[in-house]
């Protein structure tokens, strides 16, 4: 067992934890484009409309749009 300095704290990264494996790899989902970018850049997780987390590393064109997503849309956008 690794003593700790005096003052300093042991940092468990839980973040793992709320990725959802399951439909990212199978659709495209709705984000706001500047979190993507930042995401796919930097690694770091995005939320969807419908509430998926995860880390996005695929082309979103070479899927279909997650059906949930495109309801939220929709139905947040009447007019279009």
């Amino acid at each position: 067992m690794t003593e700790l300095a005096p003052g300093s704290q042991t940092v468990v990264d839980e973040r793992t934890e709320l990725f959802e494996d399951g439909d990212q790899d199978r659709f495209s989902h709705y984000v706001p484009k500047d979190k993507l970018m930042a995401a796919m850049v930097n690694g770091t997780p995005v939320v969807a409309l419908c509430g998926k987390v995860w880390v996005p590393t695929k082309n979103p064109d070479k899927f279909p749009v997650c059906p949930e997503c495109k309801d939220i849309w929709e139905s947040l956008n009447p007019g279009k």
